[in-house]
């Protein structure tokens, strides 16, 4: 049975964020394609072979939800942003407007569980956790369930690159996700992200476990290679995008760099 208890608004200004359509070319080029590629390399090794029933929750306009369709598995995308549900129905998917907190799935119904966004706007952990207790409800016995979460540090990383550390109405709100996580952007400043919750990996997979998953690991997404300056040239051609995506192999399970990438995987199952 899904928690029944009633789950508090997602705050206006995320919804807005959203809304204007913030997520229609975020993982086209630039850092958003290596995040796309290397969500999709991590996720592919996890997924059971198809075709099965994966669950997308938060899966905004359907950028991943398309992809896993394409390679012949069921998607069913849930979003709280009805302009994601529109968008991902025209592209021909099944998508439902949904609260990660209070999916309408029934209990281990799917093969898999994605959340691949839910976790950035849940501020308070028990929120999370929910979020977290549902995926592991729905899942099958053994199935995974992949969370995203942005790094603690992002903020930070992305200024010191962008040089926007300089800004005092930036630093403030570095310095905050470096203290307790807690993402804010008063100032509603475009590019500075939306309210949010930013996490260490070892907070990230005791979330997991409270929510009664077990563990099996949380790996870094871009690495540090989101902070290259010259990541086009890494990009083309093809033979030096695959030695980018080698060298970030090497490196993925080494713990000393993971909040040095932007986002993070954690993968768990029930």
């Amino acid at each position: 049975m899904s928690d029944e208890r009633p789950v508090s608004p997602i705050p206006p200004e995320t919804l807005q964020h959203y809304d204007e359509d913030a997520e229609a070319d975020r993982l086209s080029a630039g850092a958003g394609a290596l995040e796309l590629a290397r969500t999709q390399e991590i996720v592919l090794r996890h997924l059971p072979a198809p075709p099965a029933l994966i669950l997308d929750v938060g899966g905004g306009p359907g950028r991943y939800a398309r992809w896993l369709a394409d390679r012949g598995h069921r998607v069913v995308l849930v979003d709280p942003v009805e302009r994601h549900v529109r968008h991902a129905r025209a592209a021909g998917l099944a998508a439902q407007v949904g609260d990660a907190r209070a999916l309408a799935s029934p209990d281990a119904s799917a093969d898999a569980v994605l959340l691949l966004g839910p976790l950035y706007h849940l501020t308070e952990r028990a929120d999370r956790v929910r979020a977290l207790a549902e995926a592991c409800r729905v899942v099958k016995p053994g199935g995974p369930v992949i969370a995203a979460a942005i790094s603690r540090f992002a903020s930070t990383l992305d200024g010191l690159m962008t040089s926007h550390i300089h800004d005092p109405a930036f630093e403030a709100i570095a310095r905050r996700d470096r203290a307790d996580g807690q993402h804010r952007n008063p100032g509603n400043h475009p590019g500075w992200f939306t309210t949010a919750y930013f996490h260490r990996p070892e907070d990230l997979r005791a979330e997991l476990q409270e929510a009664g998953l077990t563990h099996t690991e949380t790996l870094p997404v871009e690495g540090p290679a989101w902070l290259l300056a010259n990541l086009a040239a890494h990009w083309d051609p093809p033979a030096h995008r695959e030695r980018l995506f080698a060298t970030l192999r090497a490196l993925e399970r080494e713990p000393s760099l993971l909040g040095a990438s932007a986002h993070l995987l954690a993968i768990g199952r029930r």
